[in-house]
């Protein structure tokens, strides 16, 4: 994982020093050499498009404490290699979809101040923990506190994921969370870890075995998976699954600290709490059209974190029109964030089997914005042919490359 020790770039190009940013960072992209492989070059509706192997997760492990699920989120190396690359420590740096969080905990184990936004007060829930992180030796000592018995209501259709003990103690530990006013760093961390462990494919989780980790099917939909498997919930350790977890996020961050975050939910065109031109860089990815039913999949994390999902009014665009008028306002308001000579990094993943290329629209929203678009970049794992780009079918299934719009606040 790049960390900001490394030095930029990692080759070097004659004359760099005369080249403005724009053009130091194309030509570097350009010369681009880590495993190899050269990068290849394409020109398509006005726009070029660098693509090659410039991060691969496989081949490298981020902090463990990234290591928490999240519907359609990226991995760390991508924005650890645009912090790296187009900022400086005590930079600030800015995620208006941040998700679980991985650009501002990123940022913030680079050294630089992280800003988080996302509309979905989920997503501060599973943030906020990790960059304000207490000692292990106190979530040990508060999770022997909770009164793990105390008699709930239980809801017997979740009886469908959960051991009726479990679910007893899942209950007792939300019903304690929740009678709290205000909840202090080591009740924030056992929520966030709690809220990762509920569903999951192994004993690791509270649930029977159940797909995906990141995600809570319908009850329905778990009642089939229980009758194909002919699995019954069994019953597990609430406590010892949050302390175990705890110790496995927590095993790499000793030395971290983060004071200097700051933590929004608002619309991403609507973040008046971010000073005017007080962003370095931006990293995100935005919802993908209709891809991903945000409250669908977060329905159980909700409802232990005491949110109503459907009252979360995640963006959801049926039409690529609907999606670029989100976009254009969505930079707009980066537009004001964001310093002249920032950068952000826009990444559009791909959609419905490649037939729709969003950077396209990202380009275009981006037109009457004081907005110069750099190019895009297609991070490709080496698994995968140039043409999965383009939309042609080969034995790969699922999202094989990132694609990201980087652009210069002018």
């Amino acid at each position: 994982m790049l960390d900001a020790r490394q030095p930029k770039f990692n080759f070097d190009i004659p004359g760099d020093e005369n080249l403005g940013t724009k053009h130091a960072f194309i030509e570097h992209l350009k010369q681009f050499d880590r495993i190899g492989r050269k990068t290849e070059i394409i020109t398509s509706e006005g726009l070029s498009y660098y693509i090659n192997d410039y991060w691969t997760a496989a081949q490298r492990k981020s902090n463990s404490l990234h290591e928490i699920s999240y519907r359609a989120c990226f991995k760390a190396e991508l924005p650890a290699f645009f912090i790296h690359e187009l900022s400086e420590p005590e930079d600030t740096v800015y995620d208006p979809f941040s998700g679980r969080g991985t650009t501002a905990l990123q940022a913030a184990l680079m050294g630089r101040n992280p800003i988080a936004n996302d509309i979905n007060p989920l997503s501060e829930i599973l943030l906020s923990p990790r960059l304000y992180r207490p000692q292990l030796s106190d979530v040990a000592v508060r999770l022997e506190q909770i009164n793990w018995e105390q008699k709930c209501d239980l809801d017997e259709e979740l009886l469908a994921f959960f051991h009726p003990e479990t679910l007893q103690e899942i209950c007792a530990l939300k019903l304690y969370l929740l009678k709290k006013s205000d909840l202090d760093n080591v009740d924030k961390w056992i929520r966030m870890v709690a809220i990762n462990r509920l569903t999951g494919h192994s004993p690791g989780f509270f649930s029977v075995y159940t797909m995906p980790p990141n995600q809570a099917v319908s009850i329905k939909r778990q009642l089939k998976i229980n009758e194909k498997c002919a699995h019954p919930p069994p019953t597990r350790d609430v406590k010892s699954i949050i302390l175990k977890k705890s110790k496995s996020l927590m095993k790499q961050c000793q030395n971290f600290a983060c004071d200097t975050a700051i933590l929004g939910s608002a619309s991403s065109d609507q973040t008046d709490y971010i000073n005017d031109a007080s962003v370095d860089l931006v990293v995100t990815s935005p919802p993908f059209l209709d891809v991903v039913q945000y409250a669908e999949d977060n329905w159980m994390r909700c409802w232990f974190a005491g949110i109503d999902a459907k009252t979360v009014p995640i963006s959801m665009h049926k039409t690529v029109k609907k999606w670029t008028d989100f976009t254009t306002q969505t930079l707009k308001e980066l537009s004001r964030v964001v310093k002249p000579g920032g950068h952000i990094a826009y990444e559009v993943g791909e959609v419905r089997n490649g037939k729709i290329l969003l950077e396209q629209y990202v380009a275009k929203a981006a037109r009457n914005l004081p907005l110069e678009v750099l190019g895009i970049m297609v991070n490709e794992q080496n698994f995968t042919k140039t043409a999965n780009c383009w939309g042609v079918k080969n034995t790969s299934k699922g999202t094989n490359s990132n694609r990201i719009v980087v652009m210069k606040r002018r």
